[in-house]
């Protein structure tokens, strides 16, 4: 019986995939005259330039690594693959052209791994397509993993390991997006962050049921840069990020120097559009600052476990409607620390929170557990703040702080000889009402504080 070869199996256009032949023409004679799906059966498939598919002329494109099985290693610059579309539309069907939907549509990439012997050598980039999927792919030992430049829309990217990458494991760069799913991934050991945003228009993202972990410089063993596990950057112009969801996640990392498991910078104003954030059912821990939010707008935080840190639990600065309900905040481990730190922001909610500081020596840093520093408009009610050190809530320089329903308190804190709750600095329109409080008070006369509850 005689087997047939299918034509788009990139061996039949003369590719070798013993991982010395240059196949770099054989795939593209098979982009030209296949079918329309670039087969890969098991090798290793040495390629010097990159594979450029221009998806209005080849027609619709699948790359297919025959079951996890193919490995493409690119000895070149530039990524391994550039897939480029002509969308210039939306979302919306009413903007995509008859061309879209006849050759451009949902170009897939499945079960195929990609990695380098070139350290300026990306694994794919995406360029005006229209609902591109990735699926079972393997993208390691490159410079970024997948870079998403100029206009894309509807992408998906899931059961894929985004692994040990020298620059970004997900890179949205210069890009406008709208309608992105990243799930069910690994993404981890990137040197420039896992998932990072820079320079970029995005509307509906969602993170959701990764493994996002030790994405920064210690594991190639150089200089530390400023990265994250997440790291959304719109501070460039023009550059907006909105509706958002990072949900059920693990992100976790090894403390790196200013290394942050979530960074967001935004600019501080009322002249954007609103944030329209959600980050809830994530375990987040173990970098100097778990969470950091500068100029941010509009983000809830519900229902996060966020562990041990050397700096803080989270960081907010010059942010507004930041809304924290029903996370737990603490350290697992004597060696770093927990705590919340809220600078200069306004009309913020900490709502049925546990924040414990569970080391009997206290922390290190000197941290109280909840910190408000030149702050106004800011409500903290029903929470736990147990064993702080040197206070469970300090409060400086703020206004219209509303504490009500909390319990402060535990174990440690007489043997400790700290305190609860402390006000200091120029402040008006303060209360503490309905608390249940263990350990010593300090409120200065002019903080403005008036108590409904006694001390």
């Amino acid at each position: 019986m005689i087997q047939m070869s299918h034509m788009s199996n990139v061996k039949t256009f003369g590719a070798v995939g013993d991982g010395e032949t240059d196949d770099t023409e054989a795939i593209r004679h098979a982009l030209i005259d296949g079918d329309g799906t670039l087969e890969f059966p098991r090798g290793n498939y040495r390629i010097t330039e990159t594979i450029e598919v221009r998806l209005n002329e080849t027609g619709r494109l699948g790359i297919d690594g025959t079951d996890g099985t193919a490995t493409v290693i690119m000895a070149g610059e530039g990524p391994a693959f550039r897939i480029i579309g002509t969308h210039s539309g939306t979302g919306d069907p009413k903007s995509s052209k008859p061309n879209i939907w006849e050759k451009q549509r949902m170009p897939t990439v499945k079960n195929i791994e990609v990695t380098a012997t070139n350290e300026n050598a990306d694994g794919f980039e995406l360029i005006e397509t229209m609902q591109a999927v990735f699926s079972g792919v393997l993208i390691r030992q490159v410079r970024h993993g997948i870079r998403l430049h100029k206009r894309n829309r509807n992408v998906l990217i899931s059961d894929s390991h985004i692994y040990h990458n020298f620059g970004v494991g997900i890179f949205l760069e210069e890009v406008n997006l709208h309608q992105i799913n990243i799930c069910g991934n690994h993404v981890s050991y990137n040197r420039l962050g896992g998932i990072r945003i820079e320079r970029s228009e995005v509307r509906n993202l969602q993170i959701t049921g990764n493994d996002i972990e030790y994405n920064n410089h210690r594991t190639f063993g150089v200089e530390p840069e400023l990265t994250a596990e997440i790291l959304i950057d719109t501070t460039a112009e023009k550059a907006t990020v909105n509706e958002v969801t990072i949900a059920s996640n693990t992100i976790q990392a090894t403390p790196s120097t200013d290394g942050c498991n979530i960074r967001i910078n935004e600019i501080p104003g009322t002249d954007r559009p609103p944030g329209l954030w959600n980050i809830s059912g994530n375990v987040i821990g173990n970098q100097v600052t778990t969470m950091h939010l500068t100029g941010c707008y509009g983000i809830t935080l519900t229902g996060n476990t966020i562990y041990s840190s050397e700096n803080r639990n989270l960081l907010i600065e010059q942010s507004s409607h930041i809304n924290v309900t029903g996370n737990v905040f603490r350290r697992h481990t004597p060696r770093l620390g927990t705590g919340v730190r809220v600078v200069d922001s306004t009309d913020c909610i900490f709502s049925g929170c546990s924040f414990r500081d569970e080391s009997e020596a206290g922390q290190e840093n000197g941290a109280s557990l909840l910190e408000l520093s030149d702050c106004r408009r800011i409500t903290v009610q029903g929470c736990q703040l147990i064993d702080g050190a040197p206070w469970g809530l300090n409060v400086e320089r703020s206004s219209e702080v509303n504490v009500n329903g909390c319990t402060f308190g535990g174990e440690l804190i007489a043997a400790r000889g700290e305190g609860a709750i402390r006000f200091t600095g120029a402040g008006k329109n303060n209360l503490i009402a309905g608390c249940l409080i263990e350990g010593a008070t300090h409120i200065a006369e002019e903080a403005g504080v008036k108590w409904i509850s006694p001390a």
